[in-house]
């Protein structure tokens, strides 16, 4: 057989943990997602306002 050397792997130590978690605030914080949120909240208001006062 042939005779290889056992490879090293040096064990990594896992990431510090971050010092504040990201949760569903911080996604809100982000413009795309507060633009495709408005966006569908106008369209949302205008259908309403349609079948209230125009219906």
């Amino acid at each position: 057989m042939l005779d290889t050397p056992e490879l090293d792997t040096p064990q990594s130590e896992p990431a510090p943990p971050p010092s504040e978690p990201r949760g569903c605030l911080f996604a809100l914080s982000q413009p795309p997602l507060m633009i495709f949120l408005a966006v569908i909240g106008s369209l949302l208001l205008m259908a309403a306002l349609h079948d209230l006062l125009l219906l």
